[in-house]
């Protein structure tokens, strides 16, 4: 694939981890202006050559950072309506303050193939045992133009700190509703098996017809869907499962259709994007009724990611260290009867990228940040295609993320990646790219940099523009 230079041209610096980065016009307004949502709950936007606070509620985001620093919670969703410009409406997801609960054990699950009884584990007492609560509000600008919470849609409790989505939040132009990208829960390897089960929320890529039952508020807090109330029911439907943890959904135009694009970030061997154009997604009042009847329900077309049976292209294995030399690590099926069930249903990669990769042009990658097609003119390398990025390269002397791109071949079948060179002096601090976003039209594209992997490391977050 042909190599691609860009450089990074700073916008914003000295801000908290940037989750979400997006654009929108405000109502009144005449420009498109850059959101960028943090980690510990501010939304910023920026102004005439100045950053502005558009809304802060990091008092109602859980505290961050118990566990020495890293975290996956927080403000991990923001998505602006298709007519923002005129309702003012918008949609946060985030985890809640004061909702830490103890926990579930173990926390740091690891299936052994010799012993059944760990395969298959059961979350119990759910109630009690969980790790936190997030939840996904409609929000609205008043007519002094400050933001109002109006309605909450979803009450998630989660059994682990891990595994939340980000840039999870995003609207579909091809159906007006709202998709909301859902891990698996958390800890690893799924240990619930939360992301094959049609009842568990976990796991799932789920659409919100936010204009259906605009009176319903404050649901219950759940796991499974049959615990919803029948007006939340009836508003969501289910687009794809099998999902491990996840950077959003994008969409590219192509002639009349939409290309979706997403992702499943690794357990330990790879990174996967997937595309995909036809899908049926499945009211989850089907699904729900057919699990009450104890009946089979027709999931054709119902796109399936393949976790926790694959990861990526391949069996999900358990990496056992081989203590001479880390080349000879022994890789173990851990799930063999699941990847073979899921052998013929699940949806193949567009492109997968390795943790260990020592070709020249490749790089070792650590975990997906973001995927956006671009459709602008000024990078003619990637007009058309698809970038990505990667929090971290392994390896590197200096903690550097990484940009590549990879394209949808014209017959469907997988493809390659290249690494996009990026011409930007970090100097001796650490770069993690840890979100990526585009404009309204995809002309434009943002990469947002952190100088730590902790969230209680403040203000040292960069946005830039991705430019010639």
């Amino acid at each position: 694939m042909k190599k691609v230079n860009v450089g990074l041209q700073p916008i914003v610096s000295r801000i908290n981890l940037p989750t979400v980065l997006k654009t929108a016009v405000l109502p009144g307004d005449s420009v498109e202006r850059l959101f960028i949502a943090t980690q510990v709950g501010e939304i910023f936007y920026v102004g005439e050559e100045e950053i502005r606070t558009f809304l802060d509620i990091s008092q109602q985001v859980i505290k961050l950072g118990s566990e020495g620093g890293y975290d996956e919670r927080g403000l991990l969703g923001l998505a602006f309506h298709p007519d923002f410009f005129h309702n003012g409406l918008f949609y946060l997801h985030y985890s809640l303050a004061g909702s830490q609960g103890p926990g579930v054990q173990p926390k740091d699950f690891k299936p052994d193939p010799c012993n059944p009884k760990t395969w298959n584990l059961r979350w119990t007492n759910r109630e009690s045992h969980y790790d936190h609560i997030d939840t996904v509000e409609e929000w609205g600008l008043q007519s002094n133009g400050h933001p109002k919470k109006l309605r909450t849609l979803l009450n998630l409790r989660r059994p682990f700190l891990n595994h939340n989505g980000v840039n999870s939040l995003n609207f579909s132009p091809e159906t007006g509703k709202l998709v909301f990208t859902n891990g698996d829960g958390g800890s690893g390897y799924d240990p619930f098996n939360l992301s094959q089960d049609d009842m568990e929320i976990a796991g799932k890529i789920i659409e919100i017809d936010v204009r259906k039952n605009t009176d319903t508020n404050n649901p219950p807090i759940v796991t499974r869907f049959n615990e919803l109330p029948p007006a939340s029911q009836e508003m969501l439907t289910v687009m794809a499962k099998g999902v491990r943890n996840i950077t959003g959904i994008s969409f590219q135009k192509v002639y009349n259709q939409y290309i979706k694009y997403t992702g499943n970030v690794g357990q330990d061997l790879v990174e996967s994007i997937f595309a995909f154009n036809h899908y049926r997604p499945i009211p989850v009042t089907q699904l729900v009724k057919a699990y009450d009847m104890n009946a089979n329900l027709n999931q054709k077309g119902l796109i399936n990611l393949g976790w926790r049976g694959w990861e990526g292209d391949f069996p999900t294995a358990i990496i056992r260290d081989c203590s001479n030399n880390s080349a000879f690590d022994q890789k173990i099926f851990a799930f063999y009867n699941e990847a073979v069930a899921l052998s013929g249903s699940r949806l193949q990669p567009l492109t997968s990228y390795f943790h260990d990769d020592t070709r020249p042009d490749k790089f070792g990658g650590t975990a997906l940040t973001g995927i956006q097609p671009y459709l602008g003119s000024d990078i003619p390398g990637l007009t058309g295609k698809v970038v990505f990025t990667d929090v971290v390269r392994k390896g590197s002397e200096r903690k550097r993320g990484t940009l590549a791109y990879t394209s949808l071949k014209r017959d469907g079948k997988q493809n390659d990646f290249s690494v996009i060179h990026a011409d930007y002096d970090f100097g001796t601090q650490s770069a993690y790219y840890v979100s990526l976003g585009a404009n309204l039209n995809q002309t434009k594209l943002y990469l947002g940099v952190f100088g730590s992997m902790k969230v209680t490391d403040y203000n040292q977050g960069t946005i830039f523009e991705i430019v010639p």
